[in-house]
């Protein structure tokens, strides 16, 4: 199980330059349709090689939906807009303030207590979380700088609804094969980004599509998506809130490095003080996650 927050940082750490590289010529909403809408429907070709019922119990309705529209439509769509707002080493940065939302959130409604490790891992995060998005901070309330702002909410935004709906799953699990729930989440995601394509008026890019994109939009729908949120919804199952959230502290260093390899962003000197604490905080949870139940509510 320790291999699932490896690829989860890769995934989701190299989906940030991508998602980058894509905005550039396609809008927000009509970005999540097609990335949430081809994920869906991958997982939907596997669950039906597989010979998976592709219909849940109907139980499961409510729980698909709220953690559809909290842990993919929220997120998918807040953070679209960050990248818009500011830099995308910043906007992952400060989008991975999501495990300190989550301990508290899961220590409120579920009860989770933090032992001396995870309070550790959580306290070496938020110290190289707030290295991080320094600049932002200085720039929103030192400088007033009204564009800044928007590059702090969105991914506080994005972050907040990622939480919600990790620890709304926890609280109360959904009945039937991940692959198939995950497919109907990224459905609900789909369809909350299709509403606002057709609030907006966004229309579907003709020209620009280099090699360079496309990758870029191959990689984001069958990694970024499809595979990455099977992958989270499998690991948030079998360990608890807290630590699920505290293993993806690796996902932002991945994604800054990625966005200075392939969309020119330059991490500040004092930056890699940060990236060393994260990284710090995360090794302490992975490298301890076989020995972390997940707790079941009663």
């Amino acid at each position: 199980m320790r291999l699932i927050p490896v690829a989860l940082a890769l995934f989701w750490g190299l989906n940030w330059p991508a998602v980058k590289i894509i905005l550039a010529i396609v809008p927000p909403f009509t970005l999540r349709v097609l990335g949430l809408g081809s994920g869906a429907l991958l997982l939907f070709l596997l669950a039906r090689v597989k010979r998976l019922d592709l219909l849940p119990p109907r139980a499961s309705w409510p729980g698909i939906v709220v953690g559809g529209f909290l842990a993919v439509a929220v997120f998918n769509l807040a953070v679209a807009w960050a990248q818009l707002s500011t830099s995308t080493s910043r906007a992952a940065v400060l989008t991975f303030t999501m495990p300190m939302m989550s301990a508290v959130l899961a220590w409120a409604v579920l009860g989770e207590r933090l032992d001396r490790r995870r309070a550790l891992a959580l306290l070496l995060g938020a110290g190289g979380v707030s290295i991080l998005a320094w600049p932002v901070l200085r720039a929103v309330f030192g400088e007033h700088d009204l564009a800044a702002a928007k590059g702090l909410a969105f991914p506080l935004i994005a972050a907040f609804g990622w939480a919600a709906g990790t620890v709304y799953l926890k609280g109360w699990p959904v009945a039937g094969h991940r692959i198939v729930i995950t497919a109907w989440q990224l459905v609900v995601g789909a369809a909350c980004a299709l509403a606002g394509v057709l609030v907006s008026g966004e229309s579907f890019p003709l020209q620009g599509w280099s090699l360079r994109v496309v990758a870029a939009l191959s990689f984001h729908i069958v990694l970024g998506t499809a595979v990455a949120y099977w992958l989270w919804f499998v690991l948030s199952e079998r360990v608890s809130a807290t630590v699920a959230t505290l293993t993806t502290l690796m996902v932002p260093v991945v994604g800054v490095l990625g966005a200075m390899a392939l969309v020119g962003d330059r991490p500040a000197p004092l930056d890699w003080w940060g990236f060393g604490m994260v990284l710090a905080g995360a090794a302490l949870i992975v490298l301890n996650l076989d020995a972390a139940p997940g707790r079941r509510r009663a």
